[in-house]
């Protein structure tokens, strides 16, 4: 039975992905590419993919962080793979996927549960943070929006402080009394701040715009100056495709982008880069979920 289940959602999965992969194939194809855009979108391809398979790799750092279980050779499948779990409609069974994983590896429910939201908030945290020290040497100004303004602001904030063991291990300690767990060995605390974890996200981060501009570099030549802003613009957006429910982030990002950037960019390269970039983004979860799968079955035929 679970193994018909595993297949169903393997299937469910592939036909989510297949379709919004079609759905943006027809946008790119609309566009007449040339040499120089595919090349650039060659390049931005593998930026992307680096940065998914380095995520992965942070993720396991987090999940190190909280002293659990995590050989890279297991836990970097299971990330790429659940990956693909976004694109489902509720836009949470990559983590549900995640946690299973974890505990299935040995892990209570709550540090599995932890090892896995602890990284979408670091991520967003991230963005955050290179979005304010990018934007501004830009020169973007934001627009009037509570959206735009405050809202990335207080998150990364408020992130930030919780996430200090002073305040972090009272709130677990909180929790764990609520399911009256009164053994404090088995209560899971952190000892030190996750700077680590941290600058891997902002690593992540960073090669996910490094691929967003090579990919409008394409359609248009950038000067230096510009660089700052589209790095900025793009750490924003993300942030907002993110944390706003939508299958894999789709539509904010892109309409967020494009506010943002107007002002600086015709927005018919703003719509041929993105609608090229999202495609790019979907390539990249897949080939590095089918990578991964590879490499599992090569393991295990070893």
């Amino acid at each position: 039975m679970v193994k018909v289940l595993r297949w169903f959602i393997f299937g469910l999965t592939f036909f989510f992905l297949a379709k919004t992969f079609q759905q943006h194939w027809r946008e790119v194809a609309a566009i007449e590419l040339n040499q120089s855009q595919l090349i650039s979108g060659a390049i931005g391809l593998f930026l992307t993919l680096i940065a998914h398979i380095w995520s992965g790799i942070v993720w396991a750092g987090i999940i190190r962080f909280l002293q659990q279980p995590a050989p890279l050779f297991w836990v970097l499948p299971v990330y790429l793979q659940t990956n693909l779990a976004k694109y489902l409609p509720g836009n949470v069974w990559h983590f549900y996927g995640r946690i299973r994983a974890v505990q299935l590896a040995g892990s209570s429910l709550e540090a599995a549960t932890l090892t896995t939201l602890l990284e979408p908030l670091l991520m967003a945290t991230a963005a955050v943070l290179i979005a304010l020290f990018t934007i501004q040497g830009g020169g973007l100004i934001i627009l009037e929006n509570t959206v735009y303004q405050w809202l990335p602001l207080g998150f990364a904030g408020a992130i930030l402080l919780v996430i200090h063991p002073r305040f972090f291990n009272p709130i677990l300690q909180f929790l764990s009394n609520l399911k009256n767990q009164s053994s404090t060995e088995d209560i899971l605390l952190i000892k030190h701040y996750p700077w680590l974890p941290l600058l891997g996200e902002i690593g992540f981060v960073g090669l996910r715009g490094s691929g967003f501009l090579v990919t409008i570099a394409g359609f248009q030549p950038l000067s230096v100056s510009e660089i700052p802003l589209l790095l900025g613009v793009f750490s924003l957006a993300w942030f907002l495709g993110l944390v706003v429910p939508s299958p894999g982030g789709i539509g904010v990002f892109e309409s967020s982008a494009i506010a943002l950037l107007s002002p600086s960019f015709s927005v018919a390269i703003l719509l041929s880069s993105l609608a090229l970039f999202r495609l790019i983004s979907i390539s990249a979860e897949a080939i590095a979920a089918g990578l991964s799968w590879g490499i599992k079955l090569v393991i295990r035929g070893c």
